[in-house]
């Protein structure tokens, strides 16, 4: 087995953000000095903690991530739990901002988890770090993959955004693009992915780098800059609301070339906002997907019956994995003490998913990062496999 670095140095490593953050930790009510229930009776369950957008534009995210970590829950406990204790799960609303992120992170340090699977866009989520971390509440983190959180003491089931643009690089490649577009939406996550993809750039030319507000409706400035330097590959990297109206604003300028969107992207609603003829020709970079996977049918059907029928959506198998993770951490920590946790999450190798086996390199990134290319041909334009980038 690899040398692995100790929880007193993963603590280390959030030092900064917890200095960073400190007033805003401070401001929030309910905050760590709060007396909650905290959880931690012998005998009682174990709670597990899961930040995700439950309002605002990136909502539907909220439930595919409950559902998938309610999914794992429910087998951990009928398997008979972490040594007789069952799992309970406990959600606060995010929003997708940060100080709605930092404030709820403590309403679950208050409610007493002992576990944080949550986790959706990067930039809410990296204030929560020192939050988790100072009350002693390891993080396995499903979906934000910004290259900001590797290092800050959290572990990761996505890929990070430098695992994420070296798959789109490689597509980029395959397809013999010369003069390449990048677009990003202003965000951290997006911003993070954009640059990683103009770093990486080898065979190719960043023709145009050009940011969007996510706000606007109308892109026709962004568009005509960016065919102005007439590329014939165009990356988006930011989140599919704004994503719809660009492609659809782009395929309305008369750009018919490929258009590769990030993970923020890739999903169903694309398709639905950019219309039937625009989505045509467009790409995403993603982790796979249940309907990827050998044996996905039967983890969907279980999916559907927790949540109501529901079918799941992106990064509800990652959520669910963060979860099953967590609780191996739990089983081989012998409880869940933060720094036996720490310790155990660092010194998994080969964990079975059903994505891939799970190892964490020292800085919490996932090895490998499992990255393919996903296209919207699915029912109701969901995203499904065309590349998983094996030669």
């Amino acid at each position: 087995m690899s040398s692995r670095r100790s929880a007193s140095a993963r603590l280390a490593a959030t030092g900064a953000l917890t200095l960073a953050f400190g007033l805003a930790l401070s401001g929030c009510s309910g905050g760590l000095a709060g007396n909650g229930d905290d959880g931690g009776s012998e005998d009682g369950p174990i709670k597990i903690g899961m930040l995700a957008p439950f309002s605002g534009q990136e909502a539907a995210f909220g439930d595919y991530m409950k559902f998938g970590a309610q999914l794992a829950i429910d087998e951990v406990n009928g398997d008979g739990g972490i040594d007789g204790r069952d799992l309970e799960l406990v959600t606060e609303d995010d929003g997708c901002d940060p100080t709605a992120a930092v404030a709820a992170a403590n309403k679950l340090v208050t409610a007493g988890v002992k576990g944080s699977v949550g986790g959706y866009c990067s930039g809410a989520t990296l204030p929560t770090i020192p939050v988790f971390t100072d009350a002693q509440v390891p993080m396995v983190i499903p979906a934000a993959n910004s290259n900001q959180l590797v290092g800050q003491g959290a572990f990761m089931i996505n890929g990070t955004g430098a695992q994420q643009a070296e798959a789109a690089v490689e597509y980029i490649q395959s397809v013999g693009a010369a003069r390449v577009a990048v677009i990003d939406d202003n965000t951290d996550y997006s911003v993070d992915l954009a640059d990683s993809v103009e770093e990486q750039a080898e065979g190719f030319e960043i023709a145009k780098r050009e940011s969007v507000n996510p706000d606007e409706k109308d892109f026709s400035a962004n568009v005509n800059s960016v065919l102005g330097a007439d590329p014939d590959f165009i990356v988006w990297s930011g989140y599919y609301q704004a994503g719809g109206l660009l492609v659809n604003q782009l395929r309305g300028a008369g750009y018919d070339g490929p258009i590769l969107v990030g993970d923020g992207s890739v999903d169903a609603q694309l398709a639905a906002i950019a219309g039937d003829e625009s989505i045509k020709n467009v790409v995403g970079t993603f982790t796979k997907t249940p309907d990827m996977l050998e044996g996905g049918d039967a983890w969907i059907a279980d999916y559907e019956e927790v949540s109501g029928g529901a079918a799941p959506g992106p990064y509800s198998i990652q959520t669910y994995e963060a979860v099953k993770t967590m609780a191996e951490a739990f089983t081989e920590a012998g409880g869940t003490e933060f720094e036996a946790v720490t310790t155990a999450l660092d010194e998994l190798e080969g964990f079975p998913l059903l994505t891939g086996d799970l190892t964490f390199a020292d800085d919490g990134s996932r090895e490998g990062g499992g990255f393919v290319i996903v296209e919207p041909t699915g029912d109701g334009g969901a995203f499904v496999l065309k590349d998983d980038l094996q030669g």
